[in-house]
């Protein structure tokens, strides 16, 4: 067997093996003999990022994005049909900017004008109380907005509802119980890249399920941090 280079299998193992600790109570890694020293020495120092007080969740599944995460225009679209200022002022706070995970850069991110509505089903939003978003949603269809996991025939084809839950059909996909956190200051990363990169928001938006973000203490030094980590 001829192993990059190598012709025989038992050598190669032999010479280019390394010893690792595979204890149930740890985290472990493959590294080089020298490697591992330096990581022990930085641990037998440092304090681990799961001892800082900090909080990391996920951004959000809507399940159907395309009928969640809006343009500007038809943002300002739902805002001209509402019919009162009082529902106008509750729209505009339902309706919040949100960022993608191919928006955040290191350092920074570039909003795409776009939008979600923000329907948490753990907000418990009544929708008659916002009859435009109602209206937008239904032109969507309700067949395909429900929380049913079902198929159904409109118009002679099929239309596949979001997957099965406990939510209404005008909530998003995912409860998010740590809504508050999307007001706080933040960093916020991609899920997927072939390199990482960290932002930091104080702007109150709201991110997609391509991100995560991190809230809690000292973000200004982890930013530096992670952002130094990646270079």
């Amino acid at each position: 067997m001829v192993l990059y280079g190598w012709y025989n299998s038992s050598d190669f193992v032999q010479q280019q093996g390394v010893k690792c600790n595979f204890a149930d109570s740890i985290p472990w890694v493959i590294l080089s003999p020298i490697e591992q020293s330096i990581k022990q020495k930085i641990e037998s120092v440092g304090i681990p990022l799961k001892d800082w007080n900090i909080q990391i969740n996920y951004g959000i599944k809507t399940g159907f994005n395309d009928a969640f995460i809006i343009s500007t225009e038809k943002r300002d679209e739902i805002l001209a049909n509402c019919q009162t200022e009082d529902e106008r002022v509750r729209t505009a706070e339902l309706i919040r900017p949100i960022l993608r995970g191919r928006d955040i850069k290191r350092y920074e991110y570039e909003w795409a004008d776009l939008w979600i509505i923000a329907t948490f089903p753990s907000r418990h939003y009544d929708i008659e109380s916002y009859p435009a978003v109602k209206n937008y949603l239904l032109s969507i269809g309700i067949e395909r907005l429900e929380q049913t996991g079902e198929t159904h025939i409109v118009n002679g084809k099929k239309i596949k509802a979001r997957k099965k839950t406990s939510n209404e059909w005008f909530e998003t996909q995912d409860s998010i119980s740590y809504w508050e956190d999307f007001s706080k200051p933040k960093i916020v990363w991609k899920i997927i890249g072939n390199q990482m990169a960290f932002a930091y928001d104080a702007n109150n938006y709201v991110m997609n399920n391509a991100c995560y973000i991190m809230t809690g203490d000292h973000l200004d030094y982890l930013l530096a941090v992670l952002n130094f980590s990646n270079n």
